[in-house]
């Protein structure tokens, strides 16, 4: 059975999980999943993932992997290198740790502020098979929080090329597709405000595992 990787090219979720399987040179088929016509609330795609999200990635053993983290460490196993998860006991830690750190102040952040202020999420603030009404205070919660972070993340870059260890890990991955995303709501970094991360964003940004 050949390994099947459900993505949607403009989103930031499945990105994550297709930056990790270019970087390891994992083959793989891609069926595009769209987003857009509504293609994940379908029948055809709830077989293969009932949460109604992207990415999902189908293993050769019929296994389903529908999260970025199951998908990271099942690439981490089967093609170790490049270690994106970190080599060392104390490496793998940091990685870990920056990277629930991006994803509670900045991921989380960024799906409130869009999923709660875009029109046409009005009955769908939240992904999946259930509808739930946007909360306009979440909106501004998120754009706040999301503020906070990038100043933090800022100085955390002074004199730093990667964010959690000295190459190119998780924790880049997952701050690229946010910060990226933060376009959409014209929350991203700035040169002015931001300097720290223009410039790590330009160098991971050349990595070809990372074009869209």
């Amino acid at each position: 059975m050949t390994i099947t990787f459900y993505d949607f090219p403009s989103a930031p979720s499945p990105r994550r999980a297709r930056i990790i399987l270019r970087e390891k040179g994992i083959e793989h088929e891609t069926r595009i999943v769209d987003m857009m016509q509504g293609e994940q609330m379908g029948e055809d795609f709830k077989a293969i993932n009932p949460d109604c999200t992207v990415p999902a990635l189908q293993l050769e053993d019929g296994a389903v992997l529908n999260d970025n983290w199951g998908i990271a460490l099942w690439a981490e196993t089967v093609a170790p290198e490049p270690a994106l998860l970190g080599k060392t006991a104390s490496e793998k830690g940091q990685v870990g740790s920056w990277a629930a750190r991006i994803d509670f102040q900045a991921t989380i952040s960024f799906a409130e502020a869009f999923r709660n202020s875009h029109r046409n999420f009005k009955s769908r603030a939240l992904p999946g098979p259930e509808n739930y009404d946007q909360i306009p205070e979440l909106a501004e919660r998120g754009f706040a929080k999301l503020a906070t972070f990038m100043a933090k993340l800022n100085d955390h870059l002074e004199g730093r090329n990667f964010i959690a260890i000295d190459v190119f890990s998780i924790a880049d991955i997952w701050a690229l597709t946010t910060l990226d995303a933060c376009r959409w709501i014209k929350a991203g970094p700035t040169p002015e405000n931001h300097p720290n991360i223009v410039r790590w964003h330009e160098m991971v940004s050349a990595r070809k595992s990372t074009h869209l």
